[in-house]
Order: structure tokens, then sequence, then C-alpha cells
């Protein structure tokens, strides 16, 4: 096999698995269909490891795969960069997608839609996978948008439920207008560089860092700043940050599976992967990055908050996924790309551990999702609360897991970073972290500890090998992938696939403190940022397990802040009053105006009525006798020849 074809194989296999089990109705059956998209996402994995293998020995393929069209001398082409950025990310999409198949056994399997549902993953791996190895801005954008386009059909799967269709095109709409921003910026690559081709474009990229455009005439941009900005509000839409990140959280009435599929390795990390694979541009644009900056700094605290108030399991976990999200931009906007992606491949791990716990218990509980009806569940789901426990370890970040390393190199980042708006970002970050120790094990606690609340005569039982089995192979990811981090962030694996400027040596001085994992630990557990966890952690166990009856306390005397966090600051009914309902009173409007008014009133009705008018006045004259014919004859006579005697007279 040649390194094309196992390249192609890598996409093409889920695809294969996506169209037979999609199309091939009662000849493949329900068993067929499961099998043959797992078996497709364990080659498209097996191949993934083999292509990473090889990147670790300096291999990268930069290539056509086949020109769709050429226009004007420009090239639409379909290719694909394979390097070690590329390579980490196929491995972690292709890993937790394998896992999130294996779990969707168990989870759907009395779901009617069974067949339906395995086609949809298998063909949401396939677009992901086409995203993270493109080489060129017409196949990102390919795949930018087919992963938009079957988020929404998972999101919805469930399309008999109000609810699920509101979300789905929500999370469509919202997507829709960051996609605005990020087809503008792919149009300005194409108008300015007149090529779509990453490598042309970022050869060309520091020769333009003075052009300027302007948008607003009489207001010049540099050229660079306009791209990054728009391409960053694409990011906006898919990584879910402030204010375009309304979608997430409704998404959760989608099936479990495809919350731990969208929201751990795939969609929501497509805008972080995006903008560390446009590093070059980004490192020319201080205004950008320090946009970059500002909006996850915001999004990592302010979202963490509203996961503290939160009684749906699967939406503390959202609201979790949101500050996540908020931490790796703030590294891509200190220009620690390489910390943004060793977050996102950690998070990734943990992130699906803690969703598909999540689905375990409401599995358990005949999808009960309200924690409030949970409670002592460790004694009944064992396996599942070992590994929800991890996930919340490694999400609060305590070493040794994961999430320790990520998120305190992203700490120290940000501290060194000299970007406009880095200590707004570093306080943002920092405080948290406290957050998110609360929240995580405010879960564990609500859930799995204290009093019983779930109904005694359905006793909840730990769910089946299908479901927990790629609980234990993704709970071991969150506890061990962070001890990499010295090959990873600091040991120069990424090479040539990220660019940093001189200007900006963020990484350098991190490495240069780094010492070794074990070194690291010890530093941590003396730093801020574990015991502002620590902390966390420890007023949720005050609250849900050694006072519970303060938690309702506390509550009540937070008041408006509580309202203001229940509200989610106000985003979707501000959404709802003014988009939503602007467009809907410009409707109206144009409905009463235009349509019945105008279109109706006057071009329909009006012009029927002036026919009629006419009509009746003809009548009168068609009277019938025939001396008014005559007579009106005789006028007729008498005006043609005083006409005529006029025109020989002249």
């Amino acid at each position: 096999m040649t390194d094309l074809q196992l390249y192609l194989l890598v996409p093409l296999a889920p695809l294969a698995g996506a169209i037979v089990a999609g199309l091939g109705g009662k000849a493949v059956g329900r068993a067929g269909a499961h099998w043959v998209t797992i078996l497709g996402v364990a080659v498209s994995f097996a191949a993934s490891c083999v292509i990473f293998s090889r990147a670790l020995d300096g291999q990268v393929f930069n290539g056509s795969v086949y020109t769709w069209l050429v226009s004007g001398g420009t090239r639409f082409e379909i290719g694909f960069l394979i390097d070690r950025l590329s390579a980490l990310m196929m491995v972690v999409v292709t890993f937790v997608s394998l896992m999130v198949h294996v779990y969707t056994i168990g989870y759907m399997a009395d779901d009617p839609g069974y067949q339906r549902f395995f086609a949809y993953i298998a063909l949401f791996t396939f677009a992901m996978l086409m995203l993270v190895m493109a080489n060129n801005f017409l196949q990102l954008f390919f795949g930018w948008e087919a992963v938009g386009l079957v988020s929404y059909l998972l999101i919805g799967f469930w399309y008999t439920r109000p609810t699920a269709i509101y979300a789905n095109l929500k999370a469509f709409l919202v997507n829709r207008v960051g996609d605005f921003g990020f087809l503008l910026a792919v149009a300005l690559v194409l108008a300015y560089f007149g090529t779509l081709d990453y490598a042309s474009v970022f050869s060309r990229a520091p020769a333009a860092a003075q052009t300027t455009i302007e948008v607003i005439p009489g207001a010049p941009w540099l050229l660079l700043s306009a791209i990054c900005i728009g391409l960053f509000i694409g990011a906006m839409g898919k990584s879910a940050q402030v204010p375009l990140h309304v979608w997430l959280p409704d998404s959760m009435e989608g099936p479990t599976p495809i919350s731990a599929l969208i929201h751990a390795a795939t969609m929501v990390t497509a805008g972080i992967f995006m903008v560390a694979r446009m590093s070059p541009l980004f490192e020319l644009s201080d205004t950008a990055r320090s946009m970059v900056l500002i909006i996850g700094g915001i999004t990592a605290f302010f979202m963490a908050l509203i996961a503290m108030v939160q009684y749906d399991i699967k939406r503390v976990v959202a609201y979790s996924t949101l500050s996540q999200l908020g931490y790796m931009t703030v590294a891509l906007g200190a220009s620690a790309y390489s910390v943004a992606i060793f977050h996102l491949m950690t998070h990734a791990f943990f992130k699906a551990v803690l969703f598909l716990g999540a689905g375990s218990v409401i599995i358990a509980l005949h999808h009960e999702q309200d924690m409030r009806k949970m409670g002592g569940l460790r004694r009944y789901m064992p396996v599942t609360y070992l590994t929800v426990l991890i996930g919340a370890l490694a999400n609060a970040g305590f070493p040794p897991f994961a999430g320790f390393f990520s998120k305190d190199s992203i700490i120290e980042a940000v501290q060194l970073s000299h970007t406009f708006g880095s200590g707004f970002a570093w306080l943002m970050v920092l405080l948290g972290v406290f957050v998110g120790g609360f929240y995580s094990f405010r879960l564990v606690f609500f859930a799995f500890h204290g009093k019983e609340r779930f109904d005694p005569h359905h006793p909840p039982h730990e769910s089946p090998l299908v479901v927990t089995v790629p609980l234990v192979l993704l709970a071991i990811p969150s506890v061990v992938s962070g001890w990499v981090i010295g090959d990873v962030v600091f040991g120069g694996y990424f090479g040539g696939s990220i660019f940093v400027s001189e200007a900006h040596p963020v990484v350098k001085e991190m490495a240069a403190e780094f010492h070794g994992v074990v070194p690291m630990m010890l530093h941590g557990l003396a730093s801020a940022p574990f015991w502002l966890a620590l902390a966390g952690a420890a007023a949720a166990w005050y609250l849900y397990i050694a006072n519970p009856a303060m938690a309702a306390v506390v509550r009540d005397k937070a008041g408006v802040l509580v309202r203001i966090l229940e509200d989610k600051y106000g985003f979707d009914r501000f959404n709802d009053w003014f988009f939503a309902g602007g467009a809907r009173r410009v409707g109206t409007v144009l409905w009463r105006w235009g349509d019945v008014t105008l279109i109706d009133g006057l071009m329909v009705n009006g012009s029927a009525k002036l026919v009629g008018w006419f009509a009746g006045v003809v009548r009168e004259l068609q009277s019938g006798f025939i001396y008014h014919y005559a007579f009106v004859m005789i006028i007729g006579v008498v005006a043609l020849l005083w006409l005529f005697g006029s025109a020989l007279a002249r």
C-alpha cells in the first residue's frame, strides 16, 4: 500500500461504513450497522497510528489528491497535509470516535433509529478527518461545513422532540454566523494571495504583513488582521466562544454518545485546531491574538460559573466544555499553540469520560438527567463512579492526572505573554481553576455520594461491558496522557507544523524551566492553581457532603447572582428577543405592508379593480342603441376632418 492509499484509507473507511449502514436498510440490519461502522473507524484508527509513527520519524506529506476545477488560473483541489499536528489529531479523533461507536451499542440498544445513528456518527468522523487532513482552504471549508451539517442531524436525532428540533436549528444558525466570518476570510485569502493552498499562503504572508484594506471607507485595516479575525469568528462558532457559545449547552438534547463525540474531540475542537494550523498568519497580527486572548478568557471563567448552578448532569459537563475551550483559546492567543493542542488532546480523553460516564448514569436511572434525583450511586455503579472520578480529577487539574499538565501550562503561558489582554486572560483562567474544582466535584458528590434520591422501586445497576469498557479505556489516557508533556510541548514535537515568531518566546521560556514530569508535579503542589482547585473541591465537599442543607442556604442567599447564572447571563433571552423576535417583527411588517398591502392589495387586487373600473366605463359606452353609435361616428368623422384640415393649412 502506497503512502497516498494509506492516507485515503483514514477518511474513506468511516465514510464507507456510513454509506453501508445508512443505505443498507434491512439487508444490513442493526448488528450489521454497528459492525460495519466500528470496523471502518477501527481501520481508520489503525491507519492513523501507522501514520503517526511515521510522522514521529519526520515523514511529512503535502500533496494534491485530485483537482476539482481550475478557474482563472486558480486551482481548487482536494489534498492532504500530513505532519505531526494533523497526525496527532487523526489519532485522537479516531480513538475517541471508536470508543463512542462501541459505547453506542449499549446506549442506543433500544432506539428505533439505531442504524441511522451509526451512519451519522461514522459520517461525522469522516467529515472531521477531512478537516484535519486538509492542505488547502477549500477542503478545510468542506470539512468545516460537513461537521456542522452532520451535527445538525445528530443534535436533532430525536426529531419528534420539539426541544431537539429547536436545539439543532439553533446550532445550525449560530454556526452560520461564525461561518460567514470564516468564508469572508477565505475570500480575502483568495483575492489577495491568488491561491487557497496553505503552503503558498503561509510563504507569502510575511510580505503582506503591512498590506492594508479598507473594510470601512477611510478606515484602513491590516489585511492579515482582517483575515485572522474572520477566521477566528469562524472558530468562535465551531468552538463555542462567547457570544457564539449559546448552541452548545442546548445540543445536549441529542443522545449522549454524540455529546461525547462532538464536545470532546471533534467539532468543538475544530476551531482550536484551525487557529493552530493558521499560526503563520496569527503570529503576524497582534490585534487578532489580543482578541483571541480576551474572548478565550471571558469564556473560560464566565461559562464555568454557569456550571456551578446546573442540575442537569449533561449540562454541567457541557458548560465545563465551554470553559475548557476557553482555556485552549487563551493559549492560542498567548502564542502557546503547542500547549493549546496538548490541552485539546488531554481534554478529549477526560471530557469523553465525563460525558460517557454521565450517559452510563442516565442509562442506569432510566434516562433521568436531574442530579437532584440521583445520589449514592457509587455503591451501585463502581466502575462508572471510578472513571467519572478520574475525569473530574483531570478536569479540575489535579496532579498526576492529564488535565493538570495542560491546564497549568496554559496558565503559565498566559502569565508570560506580553500580548495586550494577557493580564486579564491570566486572571480569568486562574479564577476559573477554583470554579472548575467546584463544579467537577459538585457533580461527583451530588450524583454519586450522599443520600439516595432515586426511585427505590427501580434501583440502578452498573452498565453493561459495552458501556464500561470504553469508559475504562478512555480513563487510562485521562491519567497518563499528560505525562508526555516534555516531548509534545517542550520537546519540539510539532516542528514546522506550528510557527511561532521569535517575538513571542513564551513556550521557549517555559521549556527552560521544565525539568521533568515529576518535578513539575512537585512544583504544582506549591502553586496557586493547585490550591485553588483544592479549595473548589473542598467547597463542593462541604456543601454537598459535610453539610448538604447549606447548599440551599447559599443558593438562596446568593439571590440575584444565582438568577443571573441560571439565566445564562441573558444571552438566550436577548437572542430570542432581538434576533428571533426581530426577525419575526420584520417578517410581520413585510407581510402586512409588502404582501398584503403592496402585492395583494395594490398589484394583484388593485390591477383587478382598475380593469373592473375601466370595463365599467367602457360598458357605459356600449349601450346597444344604433343612434348612439351613429352619433359617435359623426363626432369621429368631424374630428378627423378637423385634423386633416389643420394639416393642409400648415
